[in-house]
């Protein structure tokens, strides 16, 4: 098994998702708003790279909610933002999204050529390692990013994604952009309330008052779901349990 790392979308080596699985994420928020839709039984998300796409795409399906954000705010006319707070069982159970983002959804339609596209986050990340374990093929995870460069809080659970991989496989072989990820989520490892310190898109959140959406961002192991993306269909899914 060959674990390896992207630290944003265009690091990405197309060629590395052939026969692989891979695990995106968007710590900061979107891949912790996809995991808690789908444990909040919303119905599924598809995921969308434009703002006016998006919008055309829930104008095709009554009764869809648009979520997502730019900039950090859901633009208008959209019904969600980008909080998985605002994901409320009440809210979300049995819809359907139209989801765009600055960072992760791209990640996401990225990670496409993969053989299974699972979303990860801090949120699942026990689940998502057993998951990416279960899969006996070669793991690609692939961090979202801020746009276009790389960063911390992702960086970090990807390394901690990566770690726990590694001791439960003895015949894994890290990458060097994997061990290096593993490195670089040491110091979080008992310690993930210092990311909303050492993560600038987190100081930047806080800064905006979305504090909560930091903390709740940055709590472990809150879910035991991990999403599929299904690319044949365009949509995330939860049959990962």
């Amino acid at each position: 098994m060959r674990v390896d790392v992207a630290l944003t979308p265009a690091a990405l080596e197309p060629a590395a998702l052939a026969g692989a699985v891979a695990l995106v994420i968007d710590v900061l928020r979107a891949s912790t708003t996809l995991v808690t839709a789908l444990s909040h039984g919303c119905r599924e998300v598809l995921p969308v790279a434009e703002v006016e796409e998006a919008r055309r795409r829930a104008r095709d399906l009554p009764g869809a909610l648009l979520a997502g954000e730019r900039s950090g705010d859901p633009p208008p006319g959209f019904d969600l933002g980008n909080s998985p707070l605002e994901f409320t069982p009440e809210r979300v159970a049995g819809r359907t999204i139209v989801f765009t983002t600055s960072n992760g959804t791209r990640a996401l339609l990225a990670a496409r050529g993969a053989t299974a596209v699972g979303v990860a986050a801090l949120v699942n990340l026990s689940a998502a390692a057993d998951w990416a374990l279960g899969q006996r093929r070669n793991l690609v995870v692939v961090c979202a990013g801020e746009l276009g460069t790389r960063s911390v809080e992702d960086e970090a659970c990807a390394g901690l994604i990566v770690d726990r991989v590694l001791a439960a496989d003895p015949g894994a072989r890290a990458t060097d952009a994997a061990e290096r990820a593993v490195a670089a989520a040491r110091p979080y490892a008992k310690d993930l309330p210092r990311l909303a310190h050492d993560a600038p898109h987190a100081r930047h959140l806080q800064a905006q008052g979305r504090g909560p959406d930091v903390a709740a961002c940055l709590t472990l192991d809150v879910f035991t779901l991990v999403p599929a993306y299904r690319a044949d269909v365009d949509k995330v899914v939860s049959p990962y349990r």
